[in-house]
């Protein structure tokens, strides 16, 4: 329930106002009524959720026979022209459709970026990596978020016989970009996720206030209010920690913040710092590859992991407001036209098209 769910809203409202039929199957934690409000308008969408496990689960090899089986009964129930997946693992279900696997990240990489070394041997990880070789050898396209995850996953597992870069995108018509902006900078992550390691805003005195959204999820809105903020302040600087916010709450937090922190050791998928850039905040990014690749000059850079950079760029850009709106202006208009929803669902479109093309002409 992250930045994957809320990719897999915007893909499957923008297919399915374009006329495509879309039967959508979960995997993990089931959504509340809430998370899936979104779909009761869509007509053209059946949902269908299930609480099998994710291919990075440990118990996950238990779970795949049924998985497999419940996806290959699917298919012949609904007869779909295309396959698109999010995880490798069924890449590879003996069906004759093309398949599509978009790669949100996988543990492996996750493991070299966030903790510097290839994860441990284990039996079980032999298993993930060869399910997801695979899976990669048997999709008619892997589709990255980032020619960085194409290159990162080549070399990691193996070439799939046709690639693609599709960046994700979003409807601009969910952000407000034309609120004042607080002197503040927004970042979202837990503090105890080292991916996201979002505690670099914790490590030095910061001249602005800091708020810390400490989940990626939306959740529902309560009937009564409930209170799950932490706010620790000093004489130089004050950052509040809150909990997982509501979809109004967080909208809210983007439109009223100056900077966003995109502090992310790795990020193949980005959606937190795309909801920013069009809510027209400036980005202080971590210098990784993904980052570099999406926002280029569109962002300012704080050296790779390191709280003392981080808190200088943003004294920099505390001392030099017309910086700060020309960093926020640049974010802007570059979301607006390289990551909206709109282009996203063109270049699947053409990537569909394709395939199914091919498809006709090899029968």
């Amino acid at each position: 329930m992250s930045g994957s769910w809320i990719y897999t809203r915007e893909l499957v409202t923008g297919l399915v106002t374009r006329g495509v039929r879309v039967t959508l199957v979960s995997f993990g934690e089931i959504p509340l009524p809430d998370q899936t409000a979104w779909m009761d308008l869509l007509h053209g969408l059946e949902y269908r959720p299930t609480a099998f496990r994710l291919e990075w689960m440990h118990e996950a090899p238990e779970d795949l026979p049924e998985s497999s089986e419940f996806l290959a009964n699917l298919i012949r129930e609904v007869q779909p022209d295309l396959l698109h997946l999010h995880q490798f693992c069924h890449a590879n279900l003996p069906v004759d459709l093309p398949r599509v696997v978009t790669a949100h990240g996988d543990l492996i990489t996750w493991t070299q970026a966030v903790q510097g070394c290839a994860p441990r041997p284990t039996r079980w990880l032999k298993w993930y990596r060869d399910t997801i070789v695979r899976g990669i050898t048997a999709a008619d396209a892997v589709v990255a978020p980032s020619t960085w995850m194409l290159d990162t996953l080549r070399a990691t597992y193996t070439c799939p016989r046709r690639e693609a870069v599709i960046y994700p995108g979003r409807n601009p018509i969910f952000f407000n970009p034309y609120i004042a902006k607080d002197d503040s900078v927004l970042s979202v992550g837990r503090l105890l996720d080292a991916g996201k390691q979002v505690f670099l805003l914790t490590q030095h005195t910061q001249p602005f206030s800091v708020c810390i959204v400490g989940a990626e999820q939306t959740v529902p809105v309560p009937r009564i209010p409930i209170r799950a903020d932490v706010k620790v302040s000093t004489d130089q600087s004050c950052v509040a920690i809150r909990g997982p916010q509501t979809e109004a709450q967080l909208r809210a937090l983007y439109s009223r913040a100056a900077v966003y922190a995109a502090t992310a050791r790795y990020e193949p998928l980005g959606i937190a710092p795309l909801d920013a850039a069009f809510s027209r905040c400036a980005i202080v990014a971590n210098d990784i590859p993904s980052l570099r690749e999406v926002w280029g000059d569109a962002a300012l850079y704080f050296r790779t992991n390191d709280a003392r950079s981080l808190a200088e760029t943003l004294r920099q850009l505390d001392a030099d407001r017309a910086l700060r709106r020309a960093y926020a202006e640049l974010a802007y208009t570059r979301a607006r036209e390289r990551y909206t929803a709109k282009r996203m669902i063109d270049n699947y479109l053409d990537l569909y098209r394709s395939l199914l093309s091919s498809q006709s002409l090899a029968a």
